[in-house]
């Protein structure tokens, strides 16, 4: 399930959510931040009464002093979330997707650095490949992306978090969002721009960004707790590739010759990684049938 987890949310960033906030153009990046940090509460919050409700909310008690991390996390989600909608309102969406392309190299980084997570030899080859592309497109830039790195570093710090946590996905999200509702309701008390606008269209949309923002985070958060972080890291060129096609596609940017070749060459470390997942899985399959015979069978 992790996998299923990790690509429902990578493909919900990369097509539904850019989409949305683009249909938000009228507000401004600050204060979609803080509605959808007020939806998001309110929708993550109905949900775990319900789900508590039937017993079926898993919280994390007695609480642990690792607990105190989702302060970080939050601060991390949040940050991330001003500058991603920063980027799409600013019409920059290829620099949101090459912050998220950059992403995944720090989350592997972090992987390797922090958790000790070992890379076999075609991952490393896949991801010196990978980075390859990366260092070639900012010297070919000549200029250092800040925004994307910036999307890239705090969005890998939030994953590395979360999965140290370790809570529900749902309790994580929700402590994130509380945390953060604070700021967001002092934020729409002294805005200029409406909290509930009079228009319905409008309304509506604000409204979905609760359901936009959390069911994705919460299918990552799901994710995280259930793959490497090496793995979650590389899926996620998913959600960039996406945003990718709609920047050219659908609004017209263009691909300029330094992220062509970096993109090449990300998608090359792509097929080393995927080649060698597969040939992984199927030389454990062996294993674990000589290991559990019967519970192959099932």
């Amino acid at each position: 399930m992790g996998l299923v987890y990790a690509l429902a949310a990578y493909l919900s960033w990369g097509l539904l959510v850019p989409l949305h906030f683009r249909l938000l153009g009228a507000y401004s990046p600050n204060h979609i931040l803080a509605e959808r940090i007020v939806w998001s509460s309110l929708f993550a919050g109905t949900l775990a009464l319900v789900l508590a409700a039937r017993h079926r909310l898993n919280l994390p008690l007695p609480l642990r002093p690792r607990h105190a991390l989702l302060l970080l996390s939050a601060a991390m989600i949040g940050v991330n979330w001003l500058l991603y909608l920063s980027a799409v309102s600013s019409g920059h969406l290829l620099d949101a997707s090459l912050g998220y392309y950059i992403n995944p190299l720090v989350s592997v980084a972090l992987g390797r650095v922090v958790l000790g997570e070992r890379l076999r030899p075609m991952q490393a080859a896949a991801v010196g490949v990978a980075t390859a592309g990366v260092a070639i497109a900012v010297v070919w830039a000549g200029e250092l992306p800040v925004l994307s790195l910036s999307l890239a570093v705090t969005f890998a710090l939030y994953g590395l978090v979360r999965k140290i946590v370790g809570v529900d996905a749902l309790v994580g999200f929700l402590a994130e969002t509380l945390v953060l509702l604070p700021a967001a309701v002092v934020w729409l008390a002294l805005s200029p721009e409406p909290f509930l606008p009079a228009e319905t269209a409008g309304l509506a949309l604000l409204m979905l960004t609760g359901l936009t923002t959390a069911l994705p985070l919460i299918w990552f958060a799901a994710a995280a707790v259930r793959l490497r972080l090496t793995t979650l890291g590389l899926l996620q060129y998913v959600a960039p590739t996406c945003l990718l096609g709609l920047s050219v596609l659908a609004f017209g940017e263009r691909v300029a010759p330094p992220r062509a070749a970096m993109l090449a060459l990300i998608w090359a470390a792509l097929a080393l990684y995927t080649i060698d997942a597969l040939r992984d899985r199927r030389n454990a399959a062996p294993a674990r049938l000589r290991s559990d015979p019967d519970g192959m069978r099932v």
